[in-house]
């Protein structure tokens, strides 16, 4: 997620197919990975019993008997994917990876055309048959780990500090144990998706390669630190905020700091955009919606004697209402432009536009609640508040109705860590709940 919420933590608290796998990209990028080479990875990983399955015996049975013969794997491949995080767009082998495990199991998974993530289908095609999507985000953050786990990033400033490695593993997972199913009632589309991390998202690659052509719903989750193992937060309507990337160039002639009259004082006008372009904004949008501008950084000068010639200011917008974030690009550029015109500084405006909310539809949320009840008991599904983070799955909701879930990953034995933090981690026995959620709710969505 590119941030889940801007709240701070919670204050109470190996199989492998033996053979190589070549899919070059567009790029020319190669994803062959040595015969051996996963399996090896994994074998040092996988030092720990399997986690225990919180849902075990709620069924279907041939899921219980897959979950039962296979938690171990599922650990390891979370392991192996978490010591091997790659950036945005540069997931060649965790593409790799996911493709050569999917081949195995008599899957045939499609590289998307930028090279990294990936696309398979399972279960019967065509009409009256319908299509479902799960998706997972494969993609890590430019952190540097600071678990201490036995199994911690080998790559420096690169770290799976937002779960995205439980994502993959859930689907890759409800992925093997659907291909055991007896029968399927529709077709289920798995999309692994590349570039969640970075805006406005590798959401948009997928629906440009037609990942959701022919689909009629889709879902997905993320994990949450602040829920405990075992409990799913759901929630109707906007779960997330659109998040936009605003900076702005100020110029002037610049000048003698004892002469501001004689020139345009630059830092005075990034002062003035600081402080007024937030104030206004809460007078003219609905307070309702949630926005809010958050300044992160501003660079301007060197010398204390010296107005300086140029300055930038960058910062984070977001908003909770989907008709607000369609309205805000041309307000900011109306109230910077009234900002600065008393101050004879110039400006360049760029409004990067991010995501848009994820907007959950009411009867996808029903359904994947009434799954979650089913997959882990009715004790499991909780409430959960709008965050005002970004998640590129509200690109996927333009689209097709369908929801979008939290994951409770929180051990309780040790203080929350948040999502995004160097330190973060999670209680491993969530994967399993995570796949027990997925199938669930892709059979009761295939059936409804």
């Amino acid at each position: 997620m590119t941030v889940l919420d801007s709240r701070g933590p919670d204050p109470h608290e190996a199989s492998t197919s033996g053979a190589a796998v070549e899919q070059p990209d567009s790029d020319g990028h190669d994803l062959r990975m040595p015969a051996g080479a996963i399996g090896d990875t994994m074998a040092d990983v996988a030092d720990q019993s399997a986690p225990e399955d919180l849902g075990a015996g709620r069924g279907p049975g041939w899921l219980d008997a897959w979950l039962a013969a296979n938690a171990d794997r599922v650990l390891a491949w979370r392991r192996h994917i978490h010591r091997n995080p790659e950036l945005s767009r540069a997931e060649h082998d965790t593409t790799a990876f996911l493709v050569e495990q999917l081949t195995a199991a008599g899957l045939s998974p499609r590289v998307l055309p930028g090279g990294t993530g990936l696309l398979c289908d399972i279960g019967p095609a065509g009409t009256p048959r319908r299509t479902v999507a799960l998706r997972a985000d494969i993609d890590a953050l430019p952190l540097t780990e600071a678990t201490g786990l036995p199994f911690a990033s080998t790559k420096d400033g690169v770290a799976h500090a937002c779960g995205h490695d439980a994502h993959t593993t859930i689907l890759l997972a409800a992925a093997m144990a659907l291909a055991t199913a007896p029968e399927l009632p529709g077709r289920i589309r798995l999309i692994f998706q590349h570039a969640e991390e970075v805006m406005p998202g590798g959401a948009l690659d997928v629906l440009a390669a037609g990942g959701l052509d022919g689909v009629e719903r889709i879902f997905g989750l993320h994990c949450d630190p602040r829920l405990p193992v075992g409990k799913v937060g759901v929630k109707h309507g906007a779960l997330t905020s659109a998040a936009d990337l605003l900076e702005v160039r100020l110029n002037s002639p610049g000048g003698h700091t004892s002469r501001p009259h004689l020139t345009a004082d630059l830092v005075h006008a990034l002062g003035t955009l600081i402080t007024g372009l937030p104030t206004l904004l809460s007078r003219r949008v609905d307070p309702r919606t949630g926005t809010v501008l958050t300044w992160g950084a501003v660079h301007a000068g060197e010398a204390p004697n010296a107005i300086p010639q140029n300055g930038v200011l960058t910062g984070t917008l977001r908003t909770g209402d989907r008709d607000t974030w369609a309205e805000l690009e041309p307000l900011v550029r109306e109230l910077v432009s009234g900002l600065l015109a008393p101050l004879g500084v110039g400006f360049d405006l760029q409004h990067r536009r991010g995501v848009p909310p994820v907007v959950n539809e009411a009867a996808c949320t029903e359904l994947m609640s009434a799954a979650v009840a089913r997959a882990m008991g009715e004790n499991a599904v909780t409430g959960t508040p709008q965050s005002s983070g970004g998640e590129d799955f509200g690109w996927y909701l333009e689209h097709v109705p369908g929801a979008f879930v939290r994951l409770g990953v929180r051990s309780g034995q040790a203080r929350a860590r948040d999502l995004h933090q160097p330190t973060f981690d999670l209680d491993e026995r969530a994967l399993l709940v995570g796949v027990r959620v997925m199938v669930a709710t892709a059979l009761a969505a295939l059936q409804d």
